[in-house]
């Protein structure tokens, strides 16, 4: 088996009251799983910055594939100040339970997390089972969800009287 590296780094301090209370607040409002989502979030946008930096000096038209990349993630990027700019929440805003709950498809971000670990977002009709998955601004409108297994529905249409008798006849 290959082992995989980190695609994160931990902070340096383990116990800051100040990063952690901030921490805390993101893992509530996102509804993510742990800190360690918080730290991949920051490497993805440490990531953009450093090959924004990296740029800096190359053309224009070099410069616009990352632009054009970014604001197809539905950032406002224009400039190399701007993806300097970006922070963790503009990531974590286009992931997708934060955007099925800004949708209305769930009550809240950790009902829409649930609904995709359990297979039942579909976008260009392939299930997203990812959480971390960042959504695309032409993705938002083909976003589906997959509607409850077909036994499941054939009992619930059919009224209770008719499942007792059902039940009275295979007791019979």
């Amino acid at each position: 088996m290959i082992r995989k590296s980190n695609r994160y780094s931990k902070p340096r301090k383990s116990y800051e009251a100040s990063r952690m209370k901030d921490e805390n607040l993101l893992v509530e409002k996102y509804g993510l799983k742990n800190k360690k989502e918080i730290w991949k979030t920051i490497a993805k946008v440490n990531y953009f910055r450093k090959r924004a930096m990296a740029l800096a000096k190359t053309p224009e038209e070099e410069q616009e594939v990352l632009f054009g990349k970014l604001r197809g993630l539905g950032l406002k990027v224009n400039t190399t100040a701007d993806v300097l700019a970006l922070t963790v929440e503009d990531l974590l805003n286009r992931r997708i339970p934060t955007i099925l709950a800004k949708k209305g498809f769930a009550s809240t971000v950790k009902a829409a997390r649930q609904m995709v670990v359990h297979r039942r977002v579909m976008i260009n009709d392939r299930f997203i089972k990812v959480p971390s998955y960042l959504v695309f601004v032409n993705e938002e409108n083909q976003i589906k969800i997959k509607s409850s297994s077909p036994k499941a529905t054939k009992k619930e249409e059919a009224p209770k009287s008719e499942q007792v008798q059902e039940v009275k006849e295979a007791q019979a």
